[in-house]
């Protein structure tokens, strides 16, 4: 499989130290974190689901048949990785029935658990999570002491907030899509196919800006025309139809990212999608680890709509291997 992001370039530089990633499901385990308290009543019935090796769609999918309500009635704050242990809460528009043996359920897909059924008065939607726990396992890693001292770099200066591998597709085939969309002026009313390659345009571009400011050696200074955040964050550019509010320098570094991409903002404008802003500098809050022998388990939490990959990249090259769980 190709590294989609072998042209971003590195805050610490290139890792030297090698490990496998997700070597094991339990090897990369993620708990989401919603951020507000469930009501306990509501036409909602809610569930916290710990799954191992399914993705969130093919679970939901299951629930609504195990319901008998249509797979729309089912719904979530934020897909989770497959390859993974992951907990996280399902929304089902049940407004009477609470006589469902879940039970059933889990002796029927024996990888899903289910934690705790509440209720609430409103569906979850994509987004609805303040961000997420994670506890990664490094194994086979050939440099110990050097993945400690590139997490000591990190929790004192973070890494580049890129978008991680996954937003592209397996081998970058969401952004291929997105570009033939934005050269052949697809049109659809397939709502989740135009959302995914409007992201993965948007994502894409965001990566090279944040990338040609570490290149320029500006990407820990404010430069003359920068955009901050109300928290005074350096931003970047989630490119869309109109113009960007940058200056100066900032504008010519972003201006050349949007202008390398013209099939990419042929899809953007052609659906009149709106600029947005995205913090370059990711840091993970609770960063950890611990060490033993050649393993590294490695613990932090982070925002909502940020890559724990974008982490492990500064941290390792990972070893290929073939995954036992899939």
């Amino acid at each position: 499989m190709s590294d989609i992001l072998s042209n971003l370039a590195y805050q610490h530089g290139k890792p030297t130290a090698k490990a496998k990633l997700k070597a094991k499901a339990e090897h990369f385990v993620v708990k989401e974190d919603l951020g507000f308290e469930l009501l306990g009543t509501g036409e909602h019935l809610m569930l916290r689901v710990r799954k191992t090796g399914e993705n969130t769609s093919f679970v939901a999918n299951e629930l609504a048949k195990f319901c008998g309500v249509k797979s729309k009635d089912v719904s979530w704050a934020g897909l989770k990785d497959r390859h993974a242990v992951t907990e996280q809460w399902l929304s089902v528009h049940l407004p009477k029935n609470d006589d469902l043996d879940f039970a059933l359920f889990t002796k029927m897909h024996p990888s899903v658990e289910i934690l705790e059924i509440t209720r609430h008065n409103k569906k979850l939607r994509p987004g609805d999570l303040k961000g997420n726990f994670f506890e990664l396992t490094l194994s086979e890693v050939t440099d110990v002491m050097a993945v400690e001292a590139r997490l000591q770099a990190i929790l004192e200066s973070g890494v580049p907030n890129y978008f991680g591998a996954q937003r592209f597709g397996n081998n970058g085939n969401n952004l291929d899509e997105a570009r033939r969309w934005g050269r052949d002026n697809v049109r659809t009313r397939n709502q989740n196919k135009r959302s995914l390659y409007l992201s993965t345009a948007r994502s894409w571009i965001f990566n090279q800006i944040v990338s040609e400011r570490l290149n320029q050696e500006c990407f820990d200074s404010v430069i003359d025309g920068d955009v901050l955040s109300e928290s005074g964050e350096i931003t970047a550019a989630l490119a869309g139809d109109n113009a960007l509010p940058t200056s100066d320098t900032a504008l010519e570094i972003e201006q050349a990212a949007v202008d390398a991409e013209p099939d990419l903002m042929a899809l953007i404008r052609g659906n009149r999608m709106r600029h947005d802003r995205r913090a370059i500098k990711l840091l993970p809050e609770q960063l950890s680890w611990e060490s033993s022998n050649d393993e590294v388990v490695v613990k932090f939490w982070l925002d909502s709509g940020c890559f724990a990959t974008s982490i492990m990249r500064e941290v390792i090259e990972e070893i290929p291997f073939e995954r036992s769980f899939d």
